[in-house]
């Protein structure tokens, strides 16, 4: 477990019909506890659901950043590769948490100056432009979202230099977590810690030793 609170649905043999990682809003709170209820499992992907079901207010756009790469992207890792490891941003026009993510985590100095240590890609989550994955295949943004379980929006998805996936960011974050997380992969402590709860509260106490101010919400 990676995030609090995790939550986990059962169904009737056990077996987990679907997993929230991380805190989510009343509204898709209330969707998943439908999705499950209703059985919907076997029958969309949960991002399907949510994206029919659990609309808040947005403004129905996507914020540019100039930290992103340019289109059409080729992240193949293998055919460019590359010294810093690569954060891909899935995201969807109509989607409040996405709005708060550039207002106000993408403005904080601590997570600009982490987001500089890497290659930042922006992906609309049901769109159909095309991406070179970082493992060469060549996918719409929709396909690719659903070859990695994305359900959410705003993810982050974190890869290394070869291409691999070593993280990702699937739940509301602050400023702090979300430069944390960035921290997290940035300085190769995935590696060495491979619980992010415990990464985050050595993080904190570090910097509070420091003289620091964290705030964690």
């Amino acid at each position: 477990m990676q995030f609090t609170p995790t939550l986990l649905f059962f169904d009737e043999k056990g077996a987990v019909a679907l997993r929230l990682n991380g805190f989510y809003p009343a509204h898709q709170l209330h969707a998943a506890l439908d999705y499950v209820a209703g059985r919907h499992e076997g029958k969309s992907a949960f991002a399907d659901y949510l994206a029919r079901h659990a609309r808040a207010p947005a403004t129905g756009r996507l914020h540019e950043q100039p930290f992103f790469l340019k289109t059409p992207l080729d992240l193949d890792r293998a055919r460019k590769p590359a010294a810093r490891p690569l954060a891909v941003l899935f995201e969807q026009k109509q989607c409040a948490a996405c709005d708060e993510l550039h207002q106000q985590g993408f403005s904080a100095p601590a997570v600009r100056a982490q987001i500089a240590q890497f290659d930042v890609a922006r992906v609309e989550l049901f769109g159909q432009q095309r991406v070179t994955t970082p493992r060469g295949q060549s996918l719409t943004a929709q396909q690719w979202g659903r070859e990695l379980r994305v359900s959410y929006t705003p993810t982050i998805v974190f890869f290394d230099a070869g291409g691999a996936e070593v993280f990702r960011v699937e739940a509301y974050l602050r400023p702090f977590h979300l430069a944390s997380s960035f921290d997290y992969v940035a300085s190769g402590a995935y590696r060495k810690e491979p619980n992010f709860q415990r990464y985050l509260q050595a993080r904190a106490e570090r910097i509070r030793a420091a003289g620091g101010r964290v705030d964690l919400w």
